[in-house]
């Protein structure tokens, strides 16, 4: 293992819909190996390493990435700043770099992370809305749905909000946000007059977790469920798992914040 000498945190924004996540996997398009490759060309070696804060479904989009680049040499980072946007595609772009200290983990240091899952309902959205607001299609009661958001404020077991967890794996989140709002990021003509963001924050979440609290309302809004189901989904984690999973292209990762960059 290389003695990394520099290190710089990397903040990025993406349209996720052309790309299978941020991680690499084999055969497929990723977030990471398009800036590994973009790196390869404007650093002109490949003695360097990086890592990502955290793993994205495919389709996920990001107002906020953030990804620690390991080096031997040091980088000017307004340089690098420039040289990556001139060079990556048009649906990722750098938007800091800054140099970070040897304690700096990237993993570790994010201590808060906050989701966006933007979606309409109704009438049929244009199809240039596809990449980022969710269509749900069908009439949803709004109301209830916003209502219902905030049970999910506090700390709780979400053991039935996660896909295939790992062993051992605590299922207590603490949400800081839950919320549903009327989404005023987008505009325009071909914008839903009427679309809105479920916005939820905390420390950490578990895969699918996020787009798993969004079906649950999704849910609510179509009456499939009530919102004493969700209470009891939440106080009653030895259930059956809850089954709609929200679909990935409406969901947005939107802030990440970090401890210990200086």
């Amino acid at each position: 293992m290389a003695n990394w000498n520099h290190f710089y945190l990397v903040r990025i924004e993406f349209l996720g819909f052309r790309y299978h996540g941020w991680q690499k996997q084999k055969g497929l398009k990723s977030v990471h190996s398009m800036i590994d490759k973009t790196l390869l060309f404007v650093l002109e070696h490949n003695n360097f390493r990086t890592l990502g804060c955290g793993r994205t479904d495919a389709k996920v989009s990001a107002d906020d990435y953030a990804f620690e680049l390991f080096c031997m040499d040091p980088i000017i980072p307004e340089q690098l700043l420039h040289r990556l946007n001139r060079n990556l595609p048009s649906d990722i772009r750098t938007k800091s770099v800054m140099e970070v200290n040897a304690n700096f983990n990237i993993i570790q240091d994010a201590h808060i992370k906050e989701y966006h899952y933007l979606f309409s309902f109704g009438e049929k959205s244009h199809p240039y809305n596809a990449p980022l607001i969710r269509d749900f299609g069908k009439l949803l009661d709004i109301g209830k749905m916003i209502d219902a958001a905030s049970v999910f404020e506090g700390k709780h077991t979400f053991k039935r909000y996660v896909s295939k967890p790992s062993a051992g794996v605590n299922f207590e989140r603490d949400i800081l946000k839950s919320v549903i709002e009327p989404q005023n990021k987008l505009k325009g003509n071909l914008i839903p007059e009427h679309s809105y963001v479920f916005k939820v924050s905390s420390s950490g979440f578990m895969r699918y977790q996020v787009r798993l609290m969004m079906g649950a309302l999704v849910d609510i809004g179509r009456g499939v469920w009530t919102v004493d189901d969700l209470i009891e989904s939440l106080s009653n984690p030895n259930g059956s798992q809850i089954k709609h999973v929200a679909p990935s292209s409406g969901l947005v990762l939107h802030r990440v914040e970090f401890d210990n960059q200086d």
